[in-house]
């Protein structure tokens, strides 16, 4: 289904020339110097044909940087390994003009010295065969130019060249042209592109298209962004993985165990390849690298990545209204086709990560664009909450929405950390409206209860911050309906002071004790109770709050008349609730410490903004 949907999404792409994919018979290769020669094979000169790339850092100053031009060249991504491997009128400086490149190891540069001359003499057999028949003038100056040269007469035009880009690929171009050499070379296509010299044909049925047809050996041009060298999303390099017949051997062996047409794994691996090189197709969930197509051109094809892992800070103003515009209307329900595509439309996520030189397939799902936003708008309704900083309080507002990155980074420390397969089940969660997955829960949790130093200044980072609270809710609301409705409990996005869960009523309380004691040091205190007791009491409330309960009596004897009275009589309504202080539970599960926070959040967000207007955004119910 991966690959049958890669080949159809690069029949598409390909029909428009502006999205610059290869033609069967051709790649995408960097290219980084330019031979110019005369009709004669004589060499003007090797230029550098990297482009100057220029950005505007942080501080509005230019940074200018070369970059190698990409461009479209006959054959495939040269293959690693000590053997003669040259391509088609273009190459790296060891096989155009027999450069040994320099190597820190003593021992390899050795070997380059001694392997350059063969890998130029070897190229020249290669185009001399190849091109024999050759009547277009700058290719026939290719050939003339490797008759002509022995590589210690090149070497003074390399010598010209900067250092960085002799490390690249390059190409002929005949001088007084405009156009390459390669422009005008027709490769051998009629196995779909990929040329397989020394190896036997081999005819089976494609997996993918059904056809009776030449089988590929090796899935190339390789997968990039992952590995300098490329990746393989279909290879068997072990005889346990290998099918009977098909074991240990280039004729019947390797990639032949998953029988698929040069042709179509030319389209797939280019259709992936456009996707991962493309920032709007690519986003980041976990430790996976996601790409996301349609089968028909739709607009939800550059929004849905953002809408998964925000849109950077560089981005213009435009783009980021234009986004919450959408998200808002996913969940008001009001989306139109103009927004995102038909309903009809079918999607296509895939999430991938790196595995030595293979690819791991972390998540797949594939539906209509109608179930997608209805499983959006179901998941930003449970994580919908009331926001501590929105429009009216600050210039850096919550989002709305929080991106599924957003959410995992709430399990842990750093972005690295967050646990391999937590992504996959995640996304599996959003796009299909599952259960979220108790590691998320789990992880979020344990992130509550560390004190983590603010970067920024003196004091603790918030433990219980808005996106965990949303998390948090949304897990009660999802994974526990039946134990909310048992317990007669509504979850709201607002502060619910007549709820009867007394986890969430010790939240609160728990929060108003935090708020008088900051009162009562003039909110000069750089640690609280959130600091040194909040774990304690948010699982083992009957081990904590009597002290607190003393604690704060001599906390609000320092405070004004009118302050005191205001939180004593906020701290009676809400012990009205626990039914008696000194009846505190001995110690809450995952669901009531779940309570607890959000408890706690609602009520410092009520205390925070009591006299300030603040946002109506409904309620839902369990």
């Amino acid at each position: 289904m991966i690959l049958q949907s890669l080949y159809e999404l690069y029949g598409r792409l390909s029909e428009d020339p502006a999205n610059g994919l290869p033609k069967p018979g051709y790649s995408l290769q960097n290219i980084t110097f330019c031979m110019v020669i005369r009709p004669d094979g004589t060499l003007v000169e090797i230029q550098d044909a990297r482009q100057e790339d220029i950005q505007i850092g942080r501080n509005g100053k230019e940074r200018k940087t070369l970059r190698s031009t990409t461009m479209i060249v006959p054959g495939q991504t040269k293959s690693a390994g000590p053997g003669i491997n040259a391509c088609t009128l273009w190459d790296n400086l060891t096989y155009l003009c027999g450069y040994p490149q320099p190597d820190k190891s003593a021992a390899k540069a050795e070997k380059n010295l001694i392997r350059a001359p063969r890998c130029f003499e070897g190229s020249k057999l290669h185009h001399a065969s190849h091109l024999k028949n050759a009547t277009d003038p700058s290719i026939v100056a290719v050939l003339s130019y490797f008759e002509r040269y022995q590589p210690d007469e090149l070497l003074p035009f390399i010598e010209n060249l900067p250092v960085d880009a002799r490390l690249g690929n390059g190409v002929f171009q005949l001088t007084g042209q405009t156009s390459f050499a390669h422009n005008g070379y027709q490769p051998d296509v009629a196995c779909g592109g990929n040329s397989e010299d020394g190896d036997d044909i081999v005819i089976g049925q494609c997996l993918v298209t059904g056809v009776f047809t030449s089988v590929a050996r090796l899935h190339e041009p390789k997968i990039k962004n992952f590995d300098p060298k490329g990746s393989l999303l279909v290879s068997f390099n072990e005889r346990a993985y290998e099918s009977f017949a098909k074991e240990d051997s280039k004729k019947t062996g390797q990639g032949r165990n998953s029988p698929v047409s040069n042709a179509a794994v030319f389209a797939y691996c280019n259709a992936l390849n456009f996707l991962l090189a493309n920032r709007s197709r690519r986003f980041r969930i976990g430790d996976a690298t996601t790409v996301f197509w349609t089968d028909k051109p739709a607009p939800v094809e550059e929004l849905l990545p953002w809408m998964m892992s925000g849109l950077p800070d560089s981005e213009d103003n435009d783009a980021k209204a234009r986004l919450n515009k959408v998200l808002e209307k996913i969940s008001q329900g009001t989306l139109t086709n103009d927004d995102l595509g038909s309903a009809e439309t079918r999607y296509y996520i895939l999430g991938l990560s790196p595995n030595a030189s293979r690819l791991s397939v972390r998540f797949w799902h594939t539906g209509t664009l109608g179930e997608l936003v209805s499983n959006l708008k179901m998941h930003f309704d449970d994580l919908r909450i009331v926001r501590q900083w929105d429009e009216t309080n600050s210039k850096n507002p919550e989002p709305i929405a929080p991106t599924a990155y957003q959410l995992l980074c709430q399990t842990s420390r750093t972005a690295d950390r967050i646990p391999p397969l937590l992504s996959g089940t995640l996304m599996r969660s959003i796009l299909l409206g599952t259960r979220y997955p108790d590691t998320l829960i789990n992880g979020v949790m344990n992130r509550i209860r560390v004190v983590e130093k603010n970067p920024r200044g003196e004091g603790s980072l918030d433990n219980v911050s808005y996106f965990r609270a949303s998390i948090l809710k949304a897990w009660l609301t999802r994974n526990h309906q039946s134990w909310l409705k048992q317990q007669n409990i509504t979850m709201k996005t607002a502060l619910d002071k007549e709820t009867p869960s007394i986890a969430y009523q010790l939240g609160r309380l728990f929060a108003v004790y935090e708020q008088v004691q900051r009162a009562a040091h003039e909110f000069k205190l750089e640690r609280t109770i959130r600091e040194t007791m909040f774990s304690a009491a948010s699982a083992t409330p009957q081990s904590v709050f009597g002290r607190l309960d003393r604690l704060n009596k001599h906390h609000l004897a320092k405070l004004t008349p009118g302050s005191n009275r205001f939180y004593s009589d906020l701290i009676d309504e809400i012990h009205q609730k626990v039914v008696a202080p000194t009846f505190y539970p001995a110690s809450l599960n995952l669901k009531d410490q779940s309570l607890f926070c959000i408890g706690y959040y609602h009520q410092r967000h009520d205390l925070r903004f009591k006299n300030k207007t603040s946002e109506i955004i409904g309620t839902t119910t369990a």
